[in-house]
């Protein structure tokens, strides 16, 4: 982060580049991001420990945990909360609502790695980070990323279908629609020549609108 006129600016990490670095203390140990090289990784935050809507989130990851590892994807939540609160936290959250947090969570004291990510937000507290939500892929690229006010809580579905749509893109070399589930059609590149065109409105393994517009199934 910079800061402009004593007020601060995030610098936000770019999509389709590298995701930054970092070591941080967690509940379970000091972890580095090089530890998920190979994996998937959604590294998500939220403003504070022991809130209502913090919590019914923790809930849900914890929920879309095992279908996410499915995915050879893991979760890291962090805040800028001490790693006793987290411990703390997590223990109510398994004893009040009888569901297991088995993914680590960042005591993020310092910031370092909250200004990173730009999880901070201008004109919101400086203590608190925002909802926000990153997905790394196992290059550790960084390949979305969605931010979220503090009064509206995540959509756990929506991760899981946007890693899903990222992995059939990468493995098939296409596009997911709108709203796209797994099994639906998905689309295809558009022709680059027009004798490309021509074929391809001809080719009836396509459900195509128009030339520059086609579904196929995988």
């Amino acid at each position: 982060m910079n800061e402009i006129n004593n007020e601060v600016v995030n610098v936000l990490p770019r999509l389709g580049s590298p995701a930054p670095q970092f070591e941080a203390v967690t509940t379970h140990g000091t972890i580095k991001l090089e530890d998920f090289k190979g994996s998937w990784l959604i590294l998500f935050s939220h403003p504070a420990d022991f809130t209502p809507v913090c919590t019914t989130e923790f809930v849900g990851f914890a929920q879309i945990h095992p279908k996410l590892r499915e995915l050879n994807c893991e979760l890291m939540g962090l805040s800028i909360d001490s790693v006793f609160s987290h411990i703390a936290w997590v223990r109510n959250i398994e004893e009040k609502f009888g569901v297991k947090v088995e993914f680590p969570v960042i005591a993020d004291l310092s910031m370092e790695v909250a200004k990173k990510y730009g999880m901070i937000m201008p004109g919101d507290s400086a203590t608190e980070t925002s909802r926000a939500v990153f997905i790394i892929d196992d290059k550790q690229i960084l390949r979305a990323m969605v931010y979220y006010p503090s009064s509206t809580g995540r959509n756990m579905d929506e991760f899981l279908r946007v890693v899903q749509a990222l992995q059939t893109s990468d493995k098939n070399g296409v596009a997911t629609p709108a709203n796209w589930r797994p099994g639906e059609k998905v689309i295809v590149p558009p022709p680059k020549t027009q004798e490309m065109a021509d074929e391809r409105v001809k080719d009836s393994s396509f459900e195509c609108k128009d030339w520059y517009f086609c579904k196929k199934d995988l």
